[in-house]
């Protein structure tokens, strides 16, 4: 995976720091990190109504269709308006829940214009069977538009379960390849070329072709955006928690860094104090981002159907099963031998004339990066742990 900060303006830090002196320029990295955790991404759910919009748009954000944040799901069209759906942990990753094409205020003649077409970044077109003439019309005129959109078929786990009940030789993968080679000639006979089509299930989003589907948004979003997504994805495999902790690694260098430079600044006490706060923010941030947060953790314990304290029996960190505050962040630290020394080492240089402040911001980078990396290892085997068994009771569909 390409390091989603390889494109980051270095030279600026180095030159802020050389002008205006390390809180500078720790200012001016916060900031720059705090301009890549809030970049807006923008994802238009349409299709005609009744295709499962709606759940799907709860799905990808990780909730349950009776959590109070869901958009609301129906046999009939529920959606009169595009309503925005801002991921609960990711307020700037935003689903909108578009009304059906074809109803009487939105025709697919004026549908883009209706919407807003330009603020978004992607449209996923979600048919629950054939894609209709409406879903060609409005994929043709987004392709025009020269944005992506990408073809959904919904509710698979319905199909499979209707065709079992009524064949002897039943066998799901060419039942499969039967639904997808169906989807994709009726979109070639009105005129695609080489469709392609993503099986999806928004009740089992780690089955079928959800993957796939996240694979190729990865793969063909603006790279500045790239990250986003990825964070704010669902787990729903072993390799996007891998993913997702190779990216959130890819910060740790510039976290240490901003720890180096306000250890540079000659306060007894102020570098360890602002270490810890870091340290609690930081590592409250990767537990949400893995899905470990109380929130994040009882709906995930609602939709797979394991009580609660069966996820939470095989995380092995005190990380994943406490409340993340300064006095954990302490002690865990204190357990450390090495932590505890470079501490005391860092804050122990500050008194030695000349070399004390440079030898204290080059310990202090070491402690921050050496930790962050040991607790972010913690959480990420916690997570694959807590999806797997999440995975292994609820494998049915």
């Amino acid at each position: 995976m390409d390091d989603p900060f390889d494109y980051e303006p270095i030279e600026d830090f180095k030159e802020e720091l050389l002008t205006n002196g390390p809180a500078a320029a720790a200012a001016k990295i916060q900031d720059y990190l705090d301009q890549q955790d809030n970049i807006p991404l923008n994802i238009g759910i349409t299709g005609e109504s009744g295709s499962g919009k709606s759940t799907f748009v709860n799905a990808f954000r990780g909730i349950d269709n009776r959590d109070e944040r869901a958009a609301p799901t129906g046999c009939v069209e529920t959606t009169t308006e595009a309503t925005p759906y801002p991921h609960p942990n990711y307020p700037n990753v935003t689903l909108w829940d578009l009304p059906g094409i074809g109803t009487p205020n939105f025709s697919a003649s004026n549908y883009l214009e209706r919407v807003e077409f330009e603020k978004f970044d992607f449209f996923i077109i979600i048919s629950a069977d054939r894609f209709k003439e409406n879903d060609v019309k409005l994929a043709k005129e987004i392709q025009r538009m020269q944005k992506k959109f990408y073809f959904v078929r919904s509710k698979i786990d319905h199909n499979l379960r209707d065709e079992e009940d009524s064949q002897r030789d039943f066998n799901a993968e060419r039942t499969l390849k039967q639904i997808r080679d169906n989807c994709i000639q009726g979109l070639e006979k009105q005129g695609f070329e080489s469709p392609q089509v993503f099986l999806v299930s928004s009740r089992h989003l780690h089955l079928y072709d959800f993957h796939l589907l996240e694979e190729t948004l990865e793969r063909e979003l603006p790279a500045h955006k790239r990250n986003t997504l990825l964070l704010a994805m669902p787990n729903i495999s072993h390799g996007i928690i891998s993913k997702k902790k190779e990216a959130l690694q890819a910060k740790i260098k510039y976290l240490a860094s901003i720890s180096a430079l306000i250890a540079a600044a000659p306060v007894p006490g102020l570098s360890a104090a602002t270490d810890i706060a870091m340290l609690v923010a930081t590592i409250n941030e990767y537990k949400v981002t893995f899905g470990l947060d109380s929130k994040s953790l009882q709906s995930l314990a609602r939709s797979a159907r394991v009580p609660l304290d069966d996820l939470r029996s095989v995380m092995t960190s005190q990380l994943g099963l406490k409340e993340i505050n300064k006095e954990l962040i302490i002690k865990m630290l204190c357990l450390s031998v090495s932590d505890a020394a470079l501490m005391a080492a860092e804050e122990g240089f500050r008194f030695v004339p000349l070399f004390g402040i440079p030898a204290a911001a080059s310990l202090s980078f070491i402690f921050t990066y050496k930790a962050l990396n040991t607790f972010l290892d913690m959480l990420a085997e916690d997570a694959q742990k807590v999806f797997t068994k999440a995975l292994g009771l609820n494998t049915s569909v």
